[in-house]
């Protein structure tokens, strides 16, 4: 413990650096991106990513916009059907 005691600033920092950085390789050996390929895993993830959340606001906005045409095409027929039975089209 005498050891730990002594050391100077700079060797703390050595060291601290050293196990953080062994703690990243850890890390990242334990979700498979240790190896040479892993930036391009990274990348193709994000690219995925991104395509995701561009289906998904299209997804939503077609939602949206296809409620927007139910709704009003069902005004529409309501309307014509209110002006056929004012108008005495359509009969009892």
């Amino acid at each position: 413990m005498t050891g730990a005691a002594s050391m100077g600033q700079g060797e703390l920092a050595q060291l601290m650096e050293r196990a953080a950085e062994a703690g990243a390789r850890k890390a990242l050996a334990a979700v498979g991106l240790s190896d040479e390929d892993a930036a391009s895993d990274v990348r193709d993830l994000r690219g995925l990513l991104d395509a995701f959340r561009t289906v998904k606001h299209m997804v939503a906005h077609t939602i949206v916009n296809t409620a927007a045409r139910v709704l009003t095409i069902a005004v529409i027929a309501g309307l014509m059907a209110w002006a056929g039975i004012k108008l005495h089209l359509i009969t009892d």
